[in-house]
């Protein structure tokens, strides 16, 4: 299988051509013929035309690729090796929601031949491959899993936003159905990983070693919020006491924030639902996520109590929220805890204006029922960091001033101008 998908004999394919599956897709492009599929046909139509719908790729990342972009299933059935990249979020009950994954592989059944390999790299609970996905794939190609198809699991480590940790310098676990198909599925991808192959003992364990990673940073990450809303009440800042503490050589290093996005945010959900499948109620995790998910309403009502304190009239004040996408520097606004934060505000009288050079305005609009502005208007009484896109660590005190009142809040989340604002009397200044 290897050496015929070296010489370009036998295709590979990669559905889903979202964050994770479109750079597998251009890496293997760059050794092999690939076939790179979804659903979407805007985003298929974007993607022939060398633009990434998500902005993580440059168009020059598309060139001297060997890859045919399509949204027809009928291009599938020319590949042999096939990669499973499609969304696994949760529901509005934080409950994990597969539709995407049983699609992708009802569809794939329906195409799959005697020989051919499928790798899923979608973030699932331990069990679920097996359990759920591969069931279908048998049901659609009436062929014999481990026998007449082999299959394994491979989790992603795709960062958004993160240029340094792409896929070729990350360690790729990979797990199979058994010992062949596990060193074809590593073969495979060492074509394209240069950091080195982990062959995991199980597909269990590569799926439990995905979730876990994400869970144990939402630990941490609450961890640090939850000593931010402890020290708030001492009139301490976090910042100073993790710096200080940041001297010890064991100390790990996390900071609070806003945790969002369709990882760190998600996957926890993934393992407790398992977990509670199995009749144990996980406590130290969920009490993490409890934190973490109400981070956004916690500052939004900070926002508040410190505009009540500095005596504006809240019916009349205005603020302005930098920032609007998960994380800084991406366009991704997937479970952005931003929108918490400015429905916290707004659900008090707040008048909000929202900023953000990166997201996109409709896909905002159609997800939160909020408008973004091209840039801000009038004066604020309150001006929220939320988001330190580069380009708004760029600016200065002199373009905050000119934006807001004498004696204004300035919330920033992350605490990136404390140095600059905490002694400035035109700004009363506030950090996690």
């Amino acid at each position: 299988m290897v050496q015929e998908i070296i010489e370009k004999k036998k295709l590979v394919a990669v559905i889903g051509m979202g964050y994770v599956g479109l750079p597998i897709a251009l890496e293997f492009a760059k050794k092999t013929r690939v076939i790179g599929f979804d659903i979407n046909e805007s985003k298929i139509s974007s993607l022939k035309n060398q633009t990434d719908p998500s902005g993580e790729i440059s168009r020059t990342e598309f060139s001297n690729r060997d890859i045919l972009f399509s949204s027809s299933p009928e291009d599938l059935q020319k590949a042999h090796f096939y990669i499973v990249a499609v969304p696994t979020p949760i529901d509005a009950y934080n409950m994990p929601d597969l539709k995407a994954l049983k699609a992708a592989s009802q569809m794939l059944g329906k195409i799959l031949k005697e020989g051919d390999y499928v790798v899923y790299e979608s973030t699932v609970y331990p069990g679920c491959t097996e359990d759920e996905c591969i069931p279908l794939l048998e049901k659609g190609s009436s062929l014999t899993a481990g026998k007449q198809f082999k299959f394994g699991y491979s989790p992603e480590r795709i960062n958004p936003g993160d240029k340094e940790h792409t896929l070729s310098r990350i360690v790729k676990v990979v797990s199979a159905c058994d010992q062949e198909s596990l060193d074809v599925i590593a073969d495979t991808y060492a074509l394209v990983v240069e950091a080195g192959i982990y062959k995991a003992p199980s597909i269990k364990v590569a799926e439990a070693a995905k979730v876990i990673e994400n869970t144990q940073r939402d630990l941490n990450i609450a961890l640090m919020n939850e000593l931010s809303m402890i020290f708030d009440r001492m009139d301490i800042n976090t910042y100073d006491v993790l710096e200080a503490a940041g001297t010890k050589w064991n100390f790990l290093k996390f900071s609070p924030g806003l945790v969002g996005g369709h990882c760190i945010g998600v996957d926890p959900y993934y393992l407790t639902y398992k977990s509670q499948g199995l009749g144990y109620h996980p406590r130290v995790i969920l009490s993490g996520r409890t934190i973490n998910d109400g981070m956004g309403a916690y500052v939004g009502k900070k926002t508040v109590q410190l505009l009540i304190k500095s005596g504006f009239n809240i019916p009349q004040s205005r603020a302005l929220v930098l920032g609007a996408t998960f994380k800084e520097n991406v366009k991704d606004i997937r479970n952005s805890k931003v929108a918490d934060l400015i429905h916290e505000i707004i659900s008090f009288g707040v008048q909000v204006d929202i900023v953000d050079p990166l997201a996109d305005p409709d896909d905002f609009r159609d997800e939160y029922h909020l408008e973004l502005l091209k840039k801000p208007e009038g004066k604020y009484q309150a001006v929220i960091l939320a988001v330190p896109h580069e380009q708004f660590k760029s600016l200065d005190i002199n373009y905050f001033t000119k934006h807001t009142v004498d004696k204004s809040i300035f919330i920033d989340i992350k605490g990136i101008f404390k140095n600059l604002f905490e002694s400035n009397k035109h700004f009363h200044y506030w950090s996690l």
